[in-house]
């Protein structure tokens, strides 16, 4: 399975592309961060986000896109521009016609380093060794985006069958 995962933001976007099986170590395929200006129009800042992220699907042919959940912030400013990026996202994947699955950002500490309060540095440190990388990806937007990726082949898979299994025990057990 390919998984495009995305760590939205308004400012930089972190994107990583991971192969992988669950119960199997997965596979680097590539990261970017996706920066826009701040000085920029809301307007030219998105559509800049939707091309980047859209020419990104095209050109990596995931199975399925990961976004984080955007949860409550103090800063209105922040989670807004963050819930915008992840819309886009959202929107990227399903444009392509993927599916696309939301991670809050403790499931994915949980599903990487086993702790769903890990900090970023036990999040990049985890990623890079999962992913047997020579250094650490920077920054920690990229990192981030992998963690999201590899926690959606390792759960993903497992959500699926579950939401199939539980729609076929509704229906009375009929395919």
């Amino acid at each position: 399975m390919r998984v495009l995962g995305v760590d939205p933001g308004l400012t930089r976007c972190g994107v990583g592309v991971v192969e992988g099986m669950p119960g199997r170590p997965c596979t680097l395929i590539a990261y970017y961060v996706v920066y826009t200006d701040p000085g920029d129009e809301l307007p030219a800042r998105l559509l800049h986000l939707d091309r980047s992220l859209t020419d990104l699907v095209a050109e990596h042919r995931p199975d399925s896109v990961a976004v984080e959940r955007v949860f409550s912030q103090h800063n209105v400013r922040t989670v807004m521009g963050t819930a915008q990026a992840s819309g886009i996202a959202v929107l990227a994947g399903a444009r392509a016609g993927l599916p696309v699955q939301t991670y809050t950002p403790s499931e994915v500490k949980a599903a990487v380093t086993g702790s769903g309060k890990a900090d970023k540095a036990q999040i990049t440190a985890m990623v890079t060794r999962l992913l047997r990388l020579p250094e650490p990806p920077r920054p920690a937007d990229a990192a981030d985006a992998l963690a999201l990726a590899i926690c959606h082949v390792w759960r993903g898979g497992t959500r699926s069958k579950l939401a199939v299994a539980a729609d076929r025990a509704r229906r009375g057990g009929a395919r």
